[in-house]
């Protein structure tokens, strides 16, 4: 049978690895600074000894008033004023008085699915044992990190392709994908801000997103609760699963035990679904790759950006002039489809990464790992969908890591029944 989720690295991912080895031949990233790998911070402002309030981490590519906004770029960050004002995404945790203790490290320009840093640093990804290296998952690397590490309570990350689940996914902490224009998107560095990029909250259980999407949309603590009386058990709860060929036999094994576990109703999705699925995963690349060209393309050729970046941006160049339209022209009966599928399960069940973390080569090609990376994750076509997702960390029997990561797809603006469902994978059985 034809592995469907590679092709869609052989047709569109290809063209970036060639790009890659023309701009960055064979190299290690390099740490251009002395802060230490496993630091989840641009910047950090420990909170007061005794302080009571809610710990916030904030992903550098959300404006803060009177800082720079580096999007994780040496040239943003060396050539940028500070914000004037905070993005609109912060009103809710301003008003709410959190502590707020730093701006956390991203991949650059929020365009690398690994994770990966060359001038702030890459973090650690807390599930590395005997320095296995393993990437942390990105772009939101810090934000899941720094929840990880215990050093924040909630993190705000952004999501264009997965880049708050995939990092989630990677390092074993809550991460929610939200709808698409649900929050508002002021003051947030652009990737595709015009039908895929959003803001969401991590945190290390389902309870401490809740609070994420609190601050986010204030009013959202009294939906979960109604939520979570609509359905207390999961017996009542209809999952379509979804199986893609390529997935490692342990995390389908994982998410099915989860699933299981919780007596949910489970069905199997059927291969035409899964056809579509692939072509929707296909056309979010384009949409995702021709957004940072139209959004970052000024800055392809300034001294300081990475060949990473750089790579990701031209790729973006090749893909939109026929490719992007196409793509958009398609998003209509792929939203449709899905309506179609919840009219008959309340979510979508499917593993967040399709294997354990890939390790960070200690030699390597810029191009390769991020193209790898890319075909790993189950998460560009719901964002290309503009549902809300949900990423949480399941038991896994894993000779790398202990956990991976289960991934719930709700209707639009289902984030409160999503958080219930996750709360009820995350109980005891």
């Amino acid at each position: 049978m034809l592995n469907l989720h590679r092709s869609v690295v052989a047709e569109f991912l290809l063209p970036g690895l060639l790009l890659g080895l023309f701009l960055g031949g064979c190299a290690l990233p390099v740490q251009r600074t002395a802060r230490p790998r496993n630091d989840a911070f641009t910047a950090y402002w420990p909170p007061p000894a005794g302080s009571q309030k809610l710990r916030l981490a904030v992903k550098d590519n959300i404006d803060m008033q009177g800082l720079v906004t580096t999007a994780g770029s040496e040239y943003v960050a060396l050539h940028s004023r500070p914000a004037a004002r905070d993005a609109a995404c912060l009103a809710g945790a301003r008003a709410a008085g959190v502590q707020f203790v730093g701006k956390t490290k991203l991949s650059e320009f929020a365009v690398s699915p690994s994770g990966i840093n060359e001038y702030f640093g890459t973090p650690k990804n807390p599930l590395d044992r005997w320095w296995r290296r393993l990437i942390p998952g990105g772009s939101s690397s810090g934000s899941a990190q720094a929840v990880a590490s215990g050093l924040a309570d909630v993190a705000f990350g952004t999501d264009t392709a997965g880049s708050v689940r995939t990092p989630a996914a990677c390092s074993g902490v809550v991460g929610l994908k939200t709808t698409f224009g649900l929050i508002p998107l002021k003051g947030v560095f652009p990737i595709e801000p015009w039908h895929l990029d959003t803001v969401g909250p991590m945190a290390r259980d389902v309870a401490g997103a809740a609070q994420g999407m609190e601050l986010l949309q204030p009013g959202f603590a009294a939906r979960y609760r109604a939520a979570t009386a609509a359905q207390p058990t999961g017996r009542t709860i209809k999952i379509g699963r979804l199986y893609l060929s390529g997935t490692d036999s342990q995390i389908d094994r994982a998410v099915d035990e989860a699933l299981a576990q919780r007596q949910f109703q489970v069905t199997r999705l059927d291969p035409a679904f899964v056809a579509q699925w692939v072509q929707a995963e296909k056309d979010g690349v384009t949409v995702a790759a021709s957004g940072a060209w139209l959004s970052e393309g000024q800055y392809a050729a300034q001294p300081g950006v990475s060949a990473r970046s750089k790579t990701a941006i031209l790729l973006g160049r090749v893909m939109y002039p026929v490719q992007y339209r196409q793509a958009l022209q398609r998003r209509a009966h792929w939203q449709a489809t899905l309506r179609k599928v919840f009219r008959q399960v309340d979510f979508i069940a499917l593993p967040t990464i399709q294997r354990a973390p890939l390790k960070i080569p200690l030699i390597g090609t810029i191009g390769v790992l991020e193209p790898q990376v890319l075909a790993l994750q189950n998460t560009v076509a719901v964002n290309f969908a503009g549902n809300p997702a949900l990423a949480l960390p399941v038991p896994v029997r894993h000779e790398r890591v202990p956990v991976t990561s289960l991934q719930l797809i709700g209707p639009r603006r289902s984030e409160a029944q999503l958080l219930n469902a996750g709360r009820l994978l995350e109980a005891r059985p």
